[in-house]
Protein backbone atom coordinates (compact mmCIF):
# COMPACT_ATOMS: atom_id res chain seq x y z
CA UNK A 1 0.00 0.00 0.00
CA UNK A 2 1.58 3.28 -1.38
CA UNK A 3 0.90 6.38 1.46
CA UNK A 4 -0.11 9.72 -0.90
CA UNK A 5 -1.38 12.95 0.03
CA UNK A 6 -4.49 15.20 -1.12
CA UNK A 7 -4.35 18.31 -0.29
CA UNK A 8 -2.13 17.67 2.62
CA UNK A 9 -4.14 15.03 3.53
CA UNK A 10 -2.97 10.90 4.12
CA UNK A 11 -4.70 9.04 1.59
CA UNK A 12 -3.31 5.09 0.85
CA UNK A 13 -3.92 2.93 -2.65
CA UNK A 14 -4.57 -0.85 -2.83
CA UNK A 15 -0.90 -1.26 -3.55
CA UNK A 16 2.45 -0.03 -5.20
CA UNK A 17 3.06 0.59 -8.53
CA UNK A 18 5.47 -1.94 -10.74
CA UNK A 19 9.03 -2.48 -9.40
CA UNK A 20 11.37 -0.66 -11.56
CA UNK A 21 13.10 -3.48 -13.75
CA UNK A 22 9.84 -5.67 -13.70
CA UNK A 23 7.56 -5.96 -16.83
CA UNK A 24 4.57 -3.70 -17.15
CA UNK A 25 1.40 -5.74 -16.81
CA UNK A 26 -0.77 -5.74 -20.04
CA UNK A 27 -4.07 -4.45 -19.62
CA UNK A 28 -6.93 -3.41 -22.03
CA UNK A 29 -8.71 -0.16 -22.70
CA UNK A 30 -11.11 2.28 -24.89
CA UNK A 31 -9.43 4.63 -26.78
CA UNK A 32 -10.90 7.63 -27.71
CA UNK A 33 -12.75 7.00 -31.19
CA UNK A 34 -13.71 4.00 -28.71
CA UNK A 35 -11.72 1.50 -30.05
CA UNK A 36 -10.58 -1.66 -27.97
CA UNK A 37 -6.56 -1.25 -27.59
CA UNK A 38 -4.09 -2.91 -25.02
CA UNK A 39 -0.52 -2.11 -23.76
CA UNK A 40 1.08 -4.97 -26.23
CA UNK A 41 0.07 -3.06 -28.93
CA UNK A 42 2.60 -0.54 -28.29
CA UNK A 43 5.76 -3.52 -28.20
CA UNK A 44 8.99 -2.02 -29.39
CA UNK A 45 8.30 1.26 -28.70
CA UNK A 46 9.23 3.23 -25.12
CA UNK A 47 5.46 3.60 -23.51
CA UNK A 48 5.01 6.18 -20.80
CA UNK A 49 2.00 5.71 -18.44
CA UNK A 50 0.49 9.02 -17.71
CA UNK A 51 -2.16 7.67 -14.88
CA UNK A 52 -4.99 10.29 -13.06
CA UNK A 53 -8.16 10.35 -11.04
CA UNK A 54 -9.84 12.06 -13.62
CA UNK A 55 -8.79 15.09 -16.74
CA UNK A 56 -11.48 16.88 -15.14
CA UNK A 57 -9.23 17.88 -12.74
CA UNK A 58 -7.15 21.45 -13.24
CA UNK A 59 -3.97 19.32 -12.22
CA UNK A 60 -4.79 15.92 -14.35
CA UNK A 61 -5.63 18.03 -16.96
CA UNK A 62 -2.27 19.97 -17.43
CA UNK A 63 -0.11 16.92 -16.78
CA UNK A 64 -2.26 15.64 -20.16
CA UNK A 65 -1.14 19.37 -22.21
CA UNK A 66 2.09 18.80 -20.66
CA UNK A 67 2.84 15.23 -21.75
CA UNK A 68 1.42 16.19 -25.47
CA UNK A 69 3.75 18.86 -25.55
CA UNK A 70 6.65 16.62 -24.74
CA UNK A 71 5.83 13.54 -26.83
CA UNK A 72 6.06 15.65 -29.67
CA UNK A 73 10.04 15.14 -29.26
CA UNK A 74 10.08 11.69 -28.27
CA UNK A 75 10.81 9.21 -31.24
CA UNK A 76 9.73 6.07 -30.93
CA UNK A 77 7.86 6.74 -27.52
CA UNK A 78 4.05 6.34 -27.20
CA UNK A 79 2.48 8.43 -24.51
CA UNK A 80 -0.89 6.97 -22.72
CA UNK A 81 -2.64 9.27 -20.76
CA UNK A 82 -5.09 6.99 -18.24
CA UNK A 83 -8.09 7.44 -16.40
CA UNK A 84 -11.39 5.80 -15.16
CA UNK A 85 -13.12 8.98 -17.51
CA UNK A 86 -15.21 7.36 -20.61
CA UNK A 87 -13.74 7.66 -23.84
CA UNK A 88 -15.94 10.98 -24.47
CA UNK A 89 -14.66 13.05 -21.88
CA UNK A 90 -11.34 12.07 -23.31
CA UNK A 91 -12.38 13.32 -26.80
CA UNK A 92 -13.81 16.16 -26.04
CA UNK A 93 -11.33 17.47 -24.09
CA UNK A 94 -8.17 16.51 -26.23
CA UNK A 95 -10.49 18.26 -29.07
CA UNK A 96 -10.91 21.24 -27.50
CA UNK A 97 -7.28 21.40 -26.74
CA UNK A 98 -5.86 20.22 -30.16
CA UNK A 99 -4.05 17.82 -28.55
CA UNK A 100 -2.38 15.10 -31.04
CA UNK A 101 0.55 13.68 -29.79
CA UNK A 102 -0.86 11.80 -26.53
CA UNK A 103 -3.63 8.64 -26.25
CA UNK A 104 -5.98 8.78 -23.77
CA UNK A 105 -7.01 5.39 -22.51
CA UNK A 106 -9.79 4.96 -20.41
CA UNK A 107 -10.14 2.09 -18.36
CA UNK A 108 -13.43 1.85 -16.98
CA UNK A 109 -13.87 -1.48 -18.31
CA UNK A 110 -11.18 -2.85 -17.06
CA UNK A 111 -11.09 -2.99 -13.33
CA UNK A 112 -8.32 -5.21 -13.04
CA UNK A 113 -5.60 -2.17 -14.24
CA UNK A 114 -5.89 -0.20 -11.09
CA UNK A 115 -4.80 -3.49 -9.25
CA UNK A 116 -2.28 -4.62 -11.51
CA UNK A 117 -0.96 -1.60 -10.69
CA UNK A 118 -1.56 -0.50 -8.02
CA UNK A 119 -2.89 2.86 -8.28
CA UNK A 120 -6.28 2.79 -6.60
CA UNK A 121 -7.27 4.91 -4.32
CA UNK A 122 -8.73 3.17 -0.81
CA UNK A 123 -9.76 5.93 1.02
CA UNK A 124 -10.72 9.86 1.13
CA UNK A 125 -12.43 12.05 -1.27
CA UNK A 126 -11.46 10.25 -4.36
CA UNK A 127 -11.60 6.57 -3.50
CA UNK A 128 -11.96 4.47 -5.88
CA UNK A 129 -10.56 6.81 -8.40
CA UNK A 130 -6.33 5.99 -9.58
CA UNK A 131 -4.10 7.99 -8.14
CA UNK A 132 -1.84 10.45 -9.99
CA UNK A 133 1.14 8.32 -11.16
CA UNK A 134 3.76 8.29 -13.91
CA UNK A 135 5.38 4.69 -14.89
Amino acid sequence: MANITLKGKPVHTIGNLPAKGTLAPNFKFIKADLSEAQLSDYSGKSIVLNIFPSIETSTCSASVRQFNARAQNLKNTVVLCISMDLPFTHNRFCGAEGLKDVITASVFRSPDFGKKYGVIITDGPFTGLMSRSVV
